[in-house]
C-alpha cells in the first residue's frame, strides 16, 4: 500500500524542502514567473495554488495562514492585494508550467512556472508604450509643421547648431587640424616617413 507516499522528496530533508518551497513560492509571487527544474515546478504548483485560493478569501485568518507558510510579508501583501483579486472569477488553475528543455551543466529538465494571465498584462503594457510613442511622433511632426510655435523655434535652433557644426568642420580643414583618429594616424605615418 502506498499510504503517505505522495509528493517528491527532492533529495532534501523535510525542513529544507519546506523552506525551499516557501522561498520558491515567494519568488513566484514577487516576480510572476520562475525558472526552475521540472520536479520543483510540479511540487510548488499545488502549494502556490492553495495560497492563491486563500488570497481570494481575503480575510485576516487566511492572511495569517499564508504568512505562516510563506514567511515573506512582502509576498503575502502582493498576493492579497494584486494576485488574489485578479483570479476572483477563476476556480483553480492559476499557474502554468512551460517546459524549456535541459540545463547545460547537468542536463536536468528545466521549466518555467508562471501565473496564468501574465501575458495579458504584458500585452497591454506593450500597447500602452506603442501608443505613447505614436503620440510623441505626432507631436514632433506637428511641431515641425508649424514654424510659429515653440517647436518650430526648436527646429530652427537645431538647424543653427548643424550649420555651426559644418562651419567648424570647414575651419578644421583650413587649419589642417584633423579630428578623426584614422587621419591623425595617417599624418603621423607621413611625418615618420619624411
Amino acid at each position: 500500500m502506498r499510504h503517505l507516499k505522495r509528493g517528491r522528496k527532492l533529495s532534501r530533508r523535510k525542513e529544507h524542502r519546506v523552506a525551499m518551497l516557501a522561498n520558491l513560492a515567494a519568488s513566484l509571487i514577487k516576480n510572476g514567473r520562475v525558472k526552475t527544474t521540472d520536479a520543483k515546478a510540479k511540487e510548488v504548483r499545488p502549494f502556490v495554488e492553495r495560497m492563491v485560493t486563500f488570497a481570494k478569501r481575503g480575510d485576516l485568518h487566511a492572511r495569517r495562514i499564508v504568512l505562516t507558510r510563506l514567511k515573506d510579508p512582502l509576498a503575502v501583501k502582493k498576493l492579497f492585494d494584486e494576485i488574489g483579486p485578479q483570479f476572483t472569477d477563476r476556480f483553480g488553475g492559476y499557474t502554468r508550467i512551460l517546459k524549456l528543455g535541459f540545463r547545460q551543466g547537468d542536463n536536468s529538465p528545466v521549466s518555467l512556472i508562471e501565473f496564468v494571465g501574465s501575458e495579458i498584462v504584458k500585452a497591454s503594457s506593450k500597447t500602452k508604450t506603442s501608443k505613447k510613442k505614436a503620440q510623441s511622433k505626432q507631436k514632433e511632426a506637428a511641431e515641425k509643421a508649424s514654424p510659429g510655435s515653440t517647436g518650430g523655434q526648436a527646429a530652427d535652433a537645431a538647424e543653427a547648431e548643424d550649420a555651426e557644426g559644418v562651419e567648424a568642420d570647414e575651419t578644421d580643414e583650413e587649419t589642417g587640424d584633423t579630428s578623426s583618429d584614422e587621419e591623425s594616424d595617417q599624418s603621423e605615418d607621413e611625418e615618420k616617413n619624411v
